[in-house]
C-alpha cells in the first residue's frame, strides 16, 4: 500500500514539474521576444495550452506530444501578437516541450532508480 502512494504522489510531482518547467520556459521565450506587459499572466496562458496539447497527445502513442503540444504553443501565441513567424513559433514550440519532457523524463528516471523500480 505504502508503494502505491508513493508513486501517486511521484506521479504529481513529475505532472507539476512538467507544467512548471513549461511554465518557466514560456516565460523566457516571451521575455526573450521583447513582450513586457503581464508577462507573468502571458506564460501562464501559454503553457496552460502547451501543457494541455502534451497531455492529449501523449494519449496518442507519446508521439502526438511532440505534434500538439507546438501546435497548442503556436496557436496560442498567435493570440498574443508575439512578433514572430509562424514556423519560428512552431520551432520554439518544439523545443520548449522536447526540453521539458526530457528534463522530466530524466527525474522520472532518477526517481524509479531511487525506488528500485528501474
Amino acid at each position: 500500500m505504502l508503494y502505491r502512494i508513493i508513486t501517486i504522489i511521484g506521479a504529481l510531482v513529475f505532472v507539476a514539474a512538467l507544467f512548471g518547467l513549461i511554465w518557466f520556459f514560456c516565460k523566457k521565450f516571451l521575455e526573450h521576444h521583447g513582450v513586457t506587459d503581464q508577462v507573468s499572466d502571458r506564460a501562464t496562458v501559454l503553457a496552460t495550452w502547451t501543457f494541455a496539447g502534451i497531455s492529449v497527445g501523449l494519449v496518442f502513442a507519446v508521439v502526438g506530444a511532440f505534434v500538439l503540444g507546438p501546435w497548442a504553443f503556436y496557436r496560442t501565441l498567435r493570440g498574443h501578437g508575439v512578433n514572430i513567424s509562424d514556423a519560428a513559433a512552431v520551432w520554439w514550440g518544439l523545443g520548449i516541450v522536447v526540453a521539458s519532457m526530457s528534463i522530466t523524463a530524466a527525474g522520472f528516471f532518477g526517481f524509479l532508480a531511487a525506488v528500485g523500480a528501474y
